[in-house]
């Protein structure tokens, strides 16, 4: 893909809500005014809620409270328990929250179960004292990373939030902080001249083509997601964003052709990246646990996903939960195949984690 092609990208498609909700704490914060600006100019519907609490968004199904809230944006404040940092191994030391809820339609979504109450999109009105609770977690002398994307695609919600530009800014300025984001959506122009020095990197979500276009529902198509990809990874001399990038190939699938179908995959990665950078690969296969199997035969009962707990083996984390997995033989078949295609097309990039 050459420069000139990644510059002809189709415009984005945006995701706008039917209806954006401010509580009054929202609309207290100075940031809750900027995003009621920013929706405001985009002529969207409000609703000024009388209590700092959402109402309004049950069906009288479990679907159609679904749909109710993936049409939603409630601008709310994060509450302190968000300014209790959890670790997060092995994306990143850290993990804090600008928005919780996510405007796409993947069919295997890894928010199913894990969110409580309504699955409607949220996002904080407090970001600047969440940012500023962060330095706390900063270890002087010693690189400490914040993964911003475990409960939201940020740049899905960027054009009516500005958070995500906030946040780079915020990194930019830090000597040991360093920001992890990762998105299936395309809209990074805004992102471009931001001065992050370095301190972010900017991944992208990708996957098979038959799995990106029948189970990643209101995404960007992968094509273009690597077309963003490649002008945040660019030089900013060759109109680029001169960020460190990353993609994270997630969930894995061994569908009928596999090996076919993720060949082609990486015959668009090389394409798209023919240049040195500075690049990360995170591998993730699918899994899922029965409270989210239940959550996503309720979102999306139509779905092909495979959920058969008899073609998996289960997986016990520490605290007893179980999560179904691929079995061992599977697992080192997809390893070898997706290291081997990194190690020969990319010998310069980092594997970071196979899971």
């Amino acid at each position: 893909m050459s420069t000139a092609a990644s510059a002809t990208l189709p415009k984005p498609r945006l995701w706008m809500p039917d209806r954006v909700l401010f509580t009054p704490a929202a609309l207290d914060e100075a940031w809750g005014q900027q995003i009621l600006a920013r929706v405001q100019a985009l002529q969207l519907p409000i609703e000024e809620l009388p209590r700092n609490r959402l109402t309004g968004l049950r069906g009288e199904s479990d679907r159609e409270t679904y749909d109710i809230c993936r049409r939603t944006l409630a601008v709310v404040t994060a509450p302190h328990s968000h300014f209790k940092l959890s670790p997060i191994p092995p994306s990143a030391d850290w993990q804090f929250h600008l928005a919780e809820g996510c405007p796409a339609h993947c069919q295997y979504c890894y928010l199913a179960g894990s969110l409580q109450g309504p699955p409607v999109i949220r996002t904080y009105a407090n970001l600047p004292q969440i940012l500023a609770n962060l330095a706390g977690y900063e270890k002087p002398g010693t690189p400490t990373s914040f993964e911003v994307s475990c409960y939201t695609d940020p740049l899905g919600i960027e054009h009516l939030t500005g958070s995500l530009a906030e946040c780079i800014r915020y990194f930019g300025t830090r000597q040991d902080g360093y920001l992890r984001w990762v998105t299936k959506f395309d809209a990074v122009e805004p992102l471009l001249e931001l001065p992050h020095n370095g301190q972010t990197r900017c991944r992208m979500s990708v996957n098979a083509a038959p799995i990106s276009t029948r189970m990643e529902g209101g995404t960007a198509p992968v094509a273009a997601r690597l077309g963003a990809w490649r002008k945040l990874a660019l030089p900013p001399q060759q109109g680029g964003g001169g960020y460190p990038v990353g993609l994270v190939i997630a969930p894995i699938m061994p569908i009928e052709d596999w090996e076919d179908h993720y060949t082609a995959l990486f015959d668009q990665i090389s394409a798209a990246i023919d240049f040195d950078c500075d690049l990360t690969f995170e591998l993730i296969s699918h899994r899922f646990t029965p409270g989210s199997k239940e959550v996503l035969q309720t979102w999306y009962p139509h779905s092909k996903l495979d959920l058969d707990e008899a073609g998996r083996v289960i997986k016990r984390n520490k605290f007893g939960g179980i999560k179904y997995v691929y079995d061992k033989d599977t697992m080192n078949t997809l390893r070898r195949f997706f290291e081997r295609q990194i190690r020969q097309r990319f010998p310069q990039a980092t594997i970071l984690y196979w899971t």
